[in-house]
C-alpha cells in the first residue's frame, strides 16, 4: 500500500450494537474497491478484519482492527470496534485516533442498547458520527421507521441527505448568519450550504442518515463517498490538547510540516513479531529507523519495522505522514495510552479513558506452580487490553480479575490458555472480613515453662475494649510488676495476635488493651515468653469481650433510565442495600446512591445488565464495616471451621 498526503487521508471508527454488520460492510467495502474478489462471512470465519482465531470461533469481533481502503483517490482507514458492551476499552481506544464514526443500525431489529451506546461514546469524545442503516435488503424492513426513530431518539440534528428541508434547517443552525437568511426566507447559495453542512457534521449539530445492503453491494460506494465529501480530513481534526515540556497545555493539529508526534491507541501481542503498537500520526513524518521519544517513560526508541496493517495482512510502510495510521514493531518502553514525539519537542498528550472495572472473578491455575506463569501470561494480556486490571489481595491471598463483565474476562482466561499455555478455574471469591469486641474483658495470660535448663516465664494482666483506633496499647504499671522492658514485647505479642481472631481467622480490629499488672522471674522471664503470655490474654481476652464479625461496606451509584428505577431499587433491597437517594442525571436518567454490603454485590454487573437490557452502569468504593447479622455470622464461624478441620 503506498503512502498517502495527510489530506487524502480519512479515519472512521464502525460503531453499533453486535450484529449489526460492521465487519460485513468492510468485507463489501474491500470486494467494492477491488480488494477481495468474493465477500467474506462472519459465520464462515473468513472475514479479513475479524481474523484472530477466537474471533473465528465466537463468531463476532473481539478487538479492534485496521482495514485501509483505497477509493477515488483517498485512504479510508476503516477501524471496526467490537460490539459487545464488555468490549468498551476498545471502543474507547478507537475513538482516539479518528476524525468520525458511522454507526450502523441492523434495518430490522432498529435502535438497540449498542446503538445508543456508540452515540453517547461519541458525545462524550466529541466525535463527528453518520448512522449507517444496514441490512435493507431483509424482508418487511421500515426503512422510514428507522429514521423516523432515530430522530425521536436522537433529536433533530439526525438527518437524510434526500431531505433538503430538514438539512437547510440544521444547516441554519450551524451559522447566526444562515440561521437569519433561513427565517428570511432566502436560499443558501452552494458555498453556504456545503460549508454549513460540512461545519455540522464536523461539530455533531448535523448527523446524516444513509443505507446500505453489504450482501447486495447497494449504498457502499455511497457510504465511502460520504465519508470522503463529509467526514473531516485527518489534517482537520479538532486539535489534540497535550501538555508540553514546559508544562503549558497546548494543541496540535495534524500538520505535515511540524515536528513528529504520534499517539499509540493500542498494541497487539503478535505470536511472531512480538508486540506491534498501533498509532495514529498526529503531526510531522515518520520513517524506519527514526530515533522518538517516549513522553511518558522518558526513554528514547528506535522506530524498527513500520507497516500498514489491513487486517491481519502487513504492508511495507517506507514513510508516513500526518493523519495516517501505522502499525510499529517491537517498541520497547511504549504501551498503549503513550505519546511519542520528538525530543527536541516534548508533548504528552492525554491517556486513554477506560472505565474502570465492574466484575471482578477470583483465579487460581489449575497445575500447581503456575502461579508465576499466571502473572506474567496476564500481564502481557493487559498491555493488549489495558481496560481489564489484575490485583493481588494479599489480605485474602486470591489474585483477582476485573472487567468489564462475563465474556470480556472469559475471553481473557482463554488467551491466557492459548498464548501462554496457562489454565485457570475461577474460584469463589474471599471477603476480608474483619472480627472486632463489643464488651470489656479483664484476662490474665500466664506462660510458665519448666525445662531441664533455664525456663520461661511471663505473666501479665490485661484489660480489653472496644475502640474508635484500629489498635491501641497502653500501660497501667505500678511498682514493677513488670519491668518496662518487657512491655514493648507485650505489645508485639497484641499485635502479631491481631492478625488473626478467634471467630473466624480474620484480622482483629478496634480494639484497646491496657497492660496493668503482671508478674516476672529474674532467671526465666524473657521477651519471648511475656509475648507468648501476652498472646495467651489476647486469645482469652477477646473471646470473653463478645467477639463479633464486621463486613465491608461498599457505597455503590447506579447510573440507569428512569423506567428501571423500580426494578433497580427492589433488587438493592434484596441485596440489605440501603438506598441513600436519587439525583437526576443531565444526559437523562437516575442514578441511585445506595451502600451494601461487599458480599452481596459480586454478580451486581451481571444482573444490573441483565435487569437493564445493559442499559444501566454502576460505581462501587468502599465505606466501612459493620456487624454482620447473627445469622450469617453463624455460617461464616462454622464454615471456617469446617475447613479448620478438613
Amino acid at each position: 500500500m503506498k503512502g498517502y498526503n495527510s489530506d487524502t487521508i480519512r479515519n472512521v471508527a464502525l460503531l453499533g450494537h453486535g450484529g449489526c454488520g460492521k465487519t460485513t460492510f468492510i468485507e463489501a467495502a474491500l470486494l467494492a474497491t477491488g480488494v477481495v474478489n468474493r465477500l467474506g462471512r462472519v459465520e464462515d470465519g473468513n472475514t479479513v478484519s475479524d481474523y484472530d482465531k477466537m474471533e473465528i470461533e465466537k463468531g463476532y469481533s473481539i478487538g479492534t482492527s485496521i482495514v485501509p481502503v483505497e477509493y477515488n483517490k483517498v485512504k479510508i482507514n476503516f477501524i471496526d470496534t467490537p460490539g459487545f458492551f464488555d468490549f468498551v476499552g476498545e471502543v474507547n481506544s478507537a475513538l482516539r485516533a479518528v476524525e468520525a464514526a458511522i454507526i450502523l443500525v441492523d434495518a430490522s431489529s432498529g435502535i438497540q442498547v449498542g446503538t445508543e451506546k456508540a452515540w453517547n461514546s461519541c458525545k462524550q469524545f466529541n466525535i463527528p458520527r453518520i448512522f449507517l442503516i444496514s441490512k435493507t435488503d431483509k424482508e418487511n424492513v421500515d426503512i422510514d421507521q428507522v429514521v423516523s426513530d432515530l430522530k425521536a431518539k436522537f433529536g433533530t440534528s439526525v438527518v437524510t441527505l434526500e431531505d433538503k428541508d430538514a438539512l437547510n434547517e440544521a444547516i441554519a443552525e450551524t451559522d447566526e448568519e444562515l440561521l437569519d437568511k433561513f427565517f428570511g426566507g432566502e436560499e443558501f447559495t452552494d458555498e453556504e450550504f456545503s460549508n454549513g453542512l460540512l461545519n455540522g457534521i464536523a461539530d455533531g449539530g448535523i448527523v446524516p442518515v444513509l443505507m446500505s445492503s453489504a450482501l447486495k453491494a447497494e449504498g457502499i460506494k455511497e457510504m465511502m463517498d460520504a465519508i470522503i465529501r463529509y467526514v473531516p480530513k485527518a489534517t482537520y481534526i479538532e486539535e489534540y490538547k497535550g501538555i508540553d515540556a514546559n508544562d503549558n497545555e497546548t494543541s496540535r493539529k495534524c500538520d505535515p510540516g511540524a515536528f513528529t508526534s504520534l499517539f499509540v491507541f493500542k498494541t497487539i501481542a503478535d505470536p511472531f513479531l512480538g508486540k506491534i503498537s498501533l498509532a495514529k500520526v498526529i503531526s510531522g513524518k515518520i520513517a524506519q529507523g527514526q530515533e522518538i521519544y517516549n513522553a511518558r517513560t522518558e526513554r528514547s526508541e528506535k522506530l524498527g519495522a513500520i507497516f500498514f496493517l489491513r487486517g491481519k495482512t502487513q504492508g511495507e510502510a517506507p514513510n508516513v505522514s500526518a493523519g495516517d495510521i501505522v502499525a510499529i514493531a517491537k517498541l520497547q518502553y511504549t504501551q498503549t495510552g503513550d505519546t511519542l514525539c520528538d525530543k527536541a519537542h516534548i508533548i504528552k498528550y492525554p491517556a486513554i479513558q477506560f472505565p474502570p472495572p465492574s466484575l471482578f472473578l477470583a483465579v487460581e491455575p489449575k497445575a500447581k506452580g503456575d502461579e508465576e506463569k499466571v502473572g506474567t501470561g496476564l500481564n502481557k494480556l493487559m498491555e493488549e487490553d489495558p481496560s481489564f486490571v489484575l490485583e493481588r489481595n494479599y489480605e485474602t491471598r486470591q489474585t483477582l480479575l476485573g472487567g468489564q463483565g462475563e465474556i470480556q474476562l472469559g475471553i481473557v482466561t482463554a488467551k491466557l490458555k492459548e498464548k501462554f499455555g496457562v489454565d485457570v478455574r475461577t474460584i469463589e471469591q474471599k471477603i476480608p472480613y474483619r472480627e472486632t469486641i463489643k464488651g470489656s474483658s479483664d484476662v490474665q495470660g500466664k506462660h510458665k515453662k519448666q525445662t531441664g535448663g533455664a525456663g520461661q516465664y511471663g505473666d501479665v494482666h490485661i484489660k480489653f475494649s472496644p475502640s474508635q483506633e484500629e489498635f491501641e496499647f497502653s500501660e497501667a504499671l505500678f511498682g514493677g510488676s513488670v519491668p518496662k522492658n518487657y512491655v514493648p514485647a507485650v505489645e508485639k505479642g497484641l499485635r502479631e495476635s491481631m492478625e488473626r481472631g478467634p471467630l473466624a481467622g480474620y484480622k482483629v480490629v478496634n480494639v484497646k488493651a491496657v497492660l496493668y499488672d503482671g508478674s516476672y522471674h529474674d532467671v526465666d522471664s524473657s521477651e519471648i515468653a511475656f509475648k507468648i503470655a501476652a498472646a495467651l490474654a489476647f486469645k482469652k481476652g477477646i473471646v470473653e469481650a463478645r467477639p463479633c464479625l464486621l463486613e465491608p461496606i461498599m457505597h455503590v451509584e447506579v447510573f440507569v433510565p428512569d423506567e428501571y428505577m423500580g426494578d433497580i431499587m427492589g433488587d438493592m433491597n434484596k441485596r440489605r442495600g440501603k438506598i441513600l437517594g436519587m439525583e437526576p442525571q443531565m444526559s437523562g436518567g437516575q442514578k441511585l446512591m445506595a451502600e451494601a454490603p461487599q458480599a452481596e454485590l459480586f454478580d451486581y454487573a451481571v444482573m444490573l445488565r441483565s435487569m437493564t437490557q445493559a442499559r444501566g452502569s454502576f460505581v462501587m468504593s468502599f465505606e466501612r464495616y459493620e456487624e454482620v447479622p447473627t445469622h450469617l455470622s453463624e455460617k461464616i464461624i462454622a464454615k471456617h471451621k469446617a475447613e479448620e478441620e478438613a
